[in-house]
């Protein structure tokens, strides 16, 4: 079982964590999964290279149910907001056996940066949520970029396809697969960011990761 990182959330919060978990598990039992990985990406999570698993925020419910089809059982952290949003997600991640670590661009970002390649450098793989906690919806923000920049680890962007879902109105759209549906799990081949970029090549490698990820995605909001 997973330990959260400094930040604890009230006892209502974990608990509406702990009923969220184990209404995810009663689904997924239900469900039928289909694991695409042209590029081999298990095979070299369970060699045991740390990897940041990158994926929307409206696909958190699919995501913990497949972590061990497409990252395999090695330790894992994931990024949680320092928000009462966040503390739920906490609880929620832990019972699946990842360790959570709070902080955003907005509150704590520094101290979670430094957490975060703290766990890659000791052979954690990492999830985190690049539009989250609140948006832009498939905006991909700056920070996955920075930790694969800095700690050479490579981001691996995964997205997931529900055949049969409910879209609950959220800003992210979050997606509820039907029991019973399908849940595709599309893993793309790893982008390594280089140390030393100016700006528009960081740029450019921003985008490189946020178009991978839009790919297949049929609800863009226009820009």
């Amino acid at each position: 079982m997973g330990k959260s990182l400094e930040i604890r959330g009230s006892r209502k919060q974990r608990f509406y964590g702990r009923l969220a978990s184990l209404s995810m598990r009663l689904v997924g039992l239900t469900l039928r999964y289909q694991i695409d990985d042209p590029h081999g990406q298990r095979a070299k999570a369970d060699e045991g290279e740390p990897m940041i698993w990158t994926f929307w925020h409206n696909c958190l419910f699919a995501a913990p149910l497949t972590k061990t089809r497409f990252s395999g059982h090695a330790p894992a952290s994931a990024l949680a907001s320092a928000s009462k949003d966040g503390a739920v997600i906490e609880s929620m991640i832990t019972s699946f056996g990842v360790k959570a670590i709070r902080g955003s661009s907005s509150r704590r970002g520094v101290a979670a940066l430094i957490a975060l390649k703290k766990a890659l450098k000791a052979g954690e793989h990492l999830f985190i949520t690049p539009d989250g906690p609140r948006g832009p919806r498939y905006h991909m923000q700056p920070g996955v970029v920075k930790l694969a920049q800095s700690s050479g680890s490579p981001i691996v962007p995964v997205r997931f396809t529900y055949l049969s879902c409910w879209y609950l109105k959220t800003w992210d759209r979050f997606r509820v697969p039907k029991p019973f549906s399908k849940v595709i799990v599309h893993i793309d081949e790893s982008i390594y960011i280089p140390a030393k970029l100016d700006e528009k090549d960081f740029e450019s490698h921003r985008k490189q990761v946020e178009n991978t990820l839009r790919n297949g995605v049929d609800d863009l909001p226009e820009e």
